[in-house]
């Protein structure tokens, strides 16, 4: 099978790039996948990165479309007929494509254009329209706007449902789309592990104490409180901490780290890595002590928790929107922090940090549920998938032939 992923992929700084790059790291190695065809955003800093050890499969790069552009839908679809995959894996979230109605909008009518062209189709949808929103927070208290935004998410969904089948990572998601749109096309396949240790170590300690924050910044993750939380730790205990920011804007915020840095750069063990390369990731996991989740909203799976998971690692986590709902469908156990608290998550830093039993506990029960999927079982539960939607159109196909005869 020729199979064609419409992703972001690094080097990128559009959500979900990391995902993708997971995906096609499995995806290559089965035999069933005689060619990738990554069409991909358009990036001037780099090269797509697709140096694997593992040998696998031909890669086709085609940079086709980019974030917020009125023309993702045209530009794609001419990638799609020059390259004619066998079948097609959309990676989606509602910004995907932009974070402006036109633009989004635009992009999302790519599973309906493969459904016109008879393409098999996979939307793998990371989160519901819920909390997602587009261009609005402005009109927050507004009845009407929130009408108009209630439209425009209910549209969106029904376009990313034209898919032949809708992939969610949540069993909550899947309820929701059946009962909200009567959607018959939704299968539950997990988040998946991206990488994961085989001899992970519990019971030596971590000095200083590291803790991490890594992924996009800007919009639903935002790290003022987890600095301030830090610092007021260092004020009232002998915790030896530093904070390590990883990762870059989202591309929504641009300039938000630098505008964290001016603020809070002063702070001594205050670490902002910038963009991290994929094989630096897990050098990145492994010297951290604590992994925190920095949400100020939370509508979907996290992918960080399910890395922090592969490395063994424990975890802070706000109690706040899909998160608890995740942790509890996947085993993981976490330390539950409010959201917007810097006392609340001081507290719980500390708990995690000076029990070093505690810790262990929680790094363990991680690992169990992180083993669980790793995503050479993600990656086959796709192409299982592809097959099965591939049969239905031959039966369709000869039974509509029968019918002419």
């Amino acid at each position: 099978m020729k199979l064609a992923i419409v992703t972001a992929y690094p080097k990128s700084n559009i959500t979900l790039n990391e995902y993708a790059y997971h995906l096609v790291k499995h995806f290559r190695q089965r035999e069933d996948i005689t060619e990738l065809v990554l069409l991909t955003d358009t990036t001037t800093d780099g090269k797509k990165d697709i140096e694997f050890t593992e040998s696998g499969c031909k890669i086709t790069i085609k940079e086709c479309w980019s974030f917020n552009s009125y023309k993702n839908v045209f530009s794609v679809t001419r990638a799609i007929n020059k390259t004619k995959p066998d079948s097609i894996l959309f990676n989606l979230q509602f910004t995907k494509f932009g974070n402006k109605k036109v633009a989004a909008a635009l992009g999302l009518m790519l599973p309906l254009i493969c459904k016109l062209k008879n393409i098999p189709s996979i939307a793998l949808l990371h989160n519901t329209f819920d909390e997602v929103g587009l261009d609005n927070k402005k009109f927050a208290n507004s009845k009407l706007m929130k009408k108009i935004n209630g439209f425009i998410g209910k549209t969106l969904t029904r376009l990313v449902l034209q898919a032949d089948v809708v992939a969610v990572t949540m069993k909550k998601h899947v309820k929701y789309l059946k009962s909200e749109y009567n959607a018959e096309n939704i299968e539950l396949i997990p988040h998946g592990t991206f990488e994961i240790l085989e001899e992970p170590s519990f019971d030596i300690p971590l000095q200083p104490f590291k803790v991490l924050a890594f992924g996009k910044f800007g919009t639903c993750k935002k790290v003022e409180t987890l600095i301030q939380a830090v610092e007021k730790i260092k004020a009232y205990s002998n915790l030896n901490l530093e904070l390590v920011i990883a990762g870059t804007d989202n591309p929504s915020t641009p300039g938000y780290l630098e505008m964290v840095k001016k603020a809070y750069g002063h702070i001594e063990g205050l670490t902002f890595t910038g963009y991290v390369e994929e094989k630096d990731v897990p050098k990145l996991f492994m010297e951290s002590s604590l992994i925190v989740l920095p949400y100020t909203e939370a509508n979907g799976s996290s992918g960080v928790l399910h890395q922090a998971g592969g490395y063994a690692k424990a975890v802070a986590i706000p109690n706040l929107g899909d998160l608890p709902h995740l942790v509890n469908e996947a085993g993981y156990r976490c330390e539950f922090f409010e959201p917007k608290s810097i006392c609340s998550l001081a507290l719980a830093i500390q708990k995690i940090l000076e029990n070093n039993s505690y810790r262990a506990e929680l790094e363990r029960a991680n690992y169990k549920a992180a083993t669980a999927y790793p995503m050479s079982r993600i990656t086959n539960m796709y192409v299982n998938t592809f097959q099965s939607i591939i049969l239905k159109k031959k039966k369709e196909k000869l039974q509509e032939q029968q019918a002419i005869a």
